[in-house]
């Protein structure tokens, strides 16, 4: 019997087949020092409140109140060191193997699907000895380069429905499918808007994109109005609706992430004079450690560091108008999209303006897998802005 083989060049444009991992030195630009600054700024100030949201709570449970920043420390470092890696790859060395990385992250997904769910049914987590890491987070990033190798690749079809729908519609409901059985709700909207921004900026017609966007509109709608319907995310429906009335069963975090949002005034209590990351807000160093900024640093405090992601974001998207390529200008704009996602979800989420559904805000949440992936899409987008760089010239 004849073996059957992959050939993974097949799927490589022969215009990036021989791309060098780093270009020549006569042929590179410099990178964005305004987007490396706000990277720096927003990594700094994450860190430093991250330990003051955490300290208590890690003392409490771990007996040592450095246990969250000291491995956040280590993790920081790491991920700044990747970045700088990235930053010096030729970005389109990357589109070589956008569909090999697509299919690394779907054998993750249904590795920890099928062996990795605990008591509870959850499986967001791969666990090797004390390592461990999310493989929705490689998730995220596979659909980013494989969506714009897809649209760089078959520009000039995207407005036709098998090129700019088909493929990016099953690779999407593939990755999505296996997120939402790991019952992950927020990674899959997270993937899930990721992907239609893609497709939008790949230039997708409109009608598909509004038929896509009904389709996910019409199935919040349902949960929401049949709760039974998907009993796990009809509780969380539940409570948002009304946490006052679910104190016990799971109102408490949203109910104390507001009274931290409201105790802060316009110019917050002061660094490290939070009251309710004293075991009143629950793991205060992940998804909800806005609350805590916001009753430390006031409204203005807040309000600059939201600044501080716009222009992260803004700075990004301007990089990626000025790279010469697609597949660089997607790739930029897709990892800085992911970003801006999470800043407006998590905060949506800690202010109850949607149920909560465990998105971390990029920097500043505790989380090695997410801080690492975060670093690394940065360096990506600056390897990106050296191309731009050149193009401005």
């Amino acid at each position: 019997m004849k073996a059957i083989t992959i050939d993974f060049n097949s799927f490589i444009p022969a215009a990036v087949a021989n791309e060098p991992i780093i270009e020549p030195k006569h042929k590179r630009g410099k990178i964005d020092a305004t987007f490396l600054v706000l990277v720096l700024v927003l990594l700094t100030v994450g860190l430093v409140m991250l330990f003051s949201a955490s300290h208590a709570y890690a003392f409490y449970n771990e007996g040592n109140s450095f246990y969250f920043i000291e491995r956040q420390l280590f993790f920081a470092v790491v991920g700044t060191v990747a970045m700088i890696f990235a930053a010096q790859i030729n970005h389109k060395f990357i589109q070589k193997w956008a569909v090999l990385l697509y299919i690394v992250a779907l054998g993750l997904l249904l590795f920890a699907d099928i062996f990795m769910r605990d008591q509870y049914g959850f499986a967001r987590w791969i666990y090797i000895g004390s390592f461990s890491f999310q493989p929705s987070e490689v998730a995220k990033f596979a659909i980013i380069v494989l969506f714009a190798h897809l649209a760089a690749t078959n520009a000039a079809k995207m407005q036709s429905f098998r090129y700019g729908v088909l493929p990016f519609g099953i690779a999407l409901g593939m990755i999505a499918l296996l997120v939402i059985l790991s019952r992950h709700l927020s990674g899959t909207i997270i993937i899930g808007a990721l992907g239609i921004a893609m497709m939008w900026f790949g230039g997708t017609r409109f009608r598909y994109f509004a038929v896509l966007i009904g389709m996910g509109v019409a199935f919040v709608a349902l949960i929401i109005i049949f709760p039974q319907f998907m009993a796990y995310t009809g509780d969380r429906v539940q409570v948002w609706l009304d946490p006052y009335s679910y104190y016990h069963e799971g109102g408490f975090q949203t109910i104390q992430a507001l009274i931290a949002i409201g105790s802060g005034g316009i110019w917050g209590a002061g660094l490290g004079n939070s009251r309710q990351k004293y075991l009143y807000i629950p793991e205060p160093q992940n998804d909800f450690i806005f609350p805590v900024v916001c009753e430390e640093l006031g409204f203005i405090g807040a309000s600059i560091i939201v600044i501080l992601f716009a222009l992260l974001v803004a700075r990004g998207y301007m990089i990626a108008m000025r790279c010469p390529d697609k597949f660089g200008a997607l790739l930029a704009a897709g990892c800085v999209t992911h970003i801006g996602l999470q800043v407006i979800l998590n905060i949506a989420v800690v202010t109850n303006t949607i149920p909560n559904t465990g998105i971390s805000l990029p920097f500043f949440s505790y989380g090695g897998t997410a801080l690492l992936m975060t670093l690394g899409e940065m360096g990506i987008v600056l390897a990106v802005s050296k191309k731009s760089s050149i193009q401005k010239n």
